[in-house]
């Protein structure tokens, strides 16, 4: 019995010390982007309370909806009357890279347990998703959990800022927090651009997005996103590049 409890041992640790550097391994390589959310956070906090909610449902919808952008869109047209109709599906379509995201990720989490599946799509962001994809190793749990909890609970605690700020601190959207939305892109996308249809889809998608801006074309944004991922689409097919974000 004793040596059947050693011989356990001896196979599960590891695995278990692997995981633990993996976990870690993901925490470090969010902790740059989780830091530079720090404004955003603020930003989404503050607004919710300006929007009318209380503490609770200001940190609830930072905690369950766990989605900046969206968060900031979906409150914005709260205080603008919006209908929920128009919420839902413009918050739809603001979050439709997610499926992208998954898409990318299923070959590693298909073989996840399903609690273990549910919690990296709850987990997945933008953020998780660019630290994720630059691994040339398989994408284990605990490196994908470590990674995404890290940025969770960032993004929770700079949302409890914003929320205790927007009592003391009057219009806080008027520093022009949101510049961080811009800066935490940046820090996303420039590293990825490693071939030339990544590239033409970035500028396809940059330089259609200012034109829209230009004339107000409404749902210009979703638009140019589709623009830059067609573009890029075949710019890879003419040039040869097998999986567009990866170096060639």
């Amino acid at each position: 019995m004793s040596d059947q409890f050693e011989s356990y041992t001896a196979e599960i640790a590891p695995k278990s010390k692997q995981n633990k550097k993996a976990f870690f391994q993901g925490v470090v390589d969010i902790l740059p982007l989780s830091i530079a959310v720090l404004p955003w956070g603020i930003l989404a906090g503050s607004m919710a309370i300006n929007a009318g909610l209380s503490f609770a449902q200001a940190f609830s919808m930072s905690a369950v909806v766990f989605a900046g952008a969206a968060q900031l869109v979906s409150l914005g047209l709260v205080m603008s009357h919006a209908s929920a109709l128009t919420i839902m599906i413009t918050v739809f379509f603001l979050t439709s890279q997610h499926l992208i995201y998954a898409l990318n990720f299923r070959q590693d989490v298909s073989r996840f347990p399903f609690k273990q599946r549910i919690l990296i799509g709850f987990l997945l962001t933008d953020e998780l998703f660019a630290v994720g994809i630059g691994k040339d190793k398989q994408r284990s749990f605990a490196y994908l959990f470590g990674a995404g909890l890290c940025f969770y609970l960032a993004w929770c605690l700079f949302s409890v800022l914003g929320i205790v700020l927007a009592k003391s601190i009057p219009n806080l959207e008027s520093l022009h927090l949101d510049f961080s939305i811009v800066a935490v892109f940046i820090l996303i996308i420039v590293p990825m651009v490693k071939n030339s249809a990544t590239l033409v889809g970035v500028m396809c998608t940059l330089l259609s997005a200012c034109i829209f801006k230009y004339f107000q074309f409404e749902g210009g944004i979703v638009l140019s996103g589709i623009l830059g991922m067609f573009s890029a689409m075949c710019t890879a097919k003419i040039v040869g590049v097998k999986n567009i974000g990866v170096a060639k």
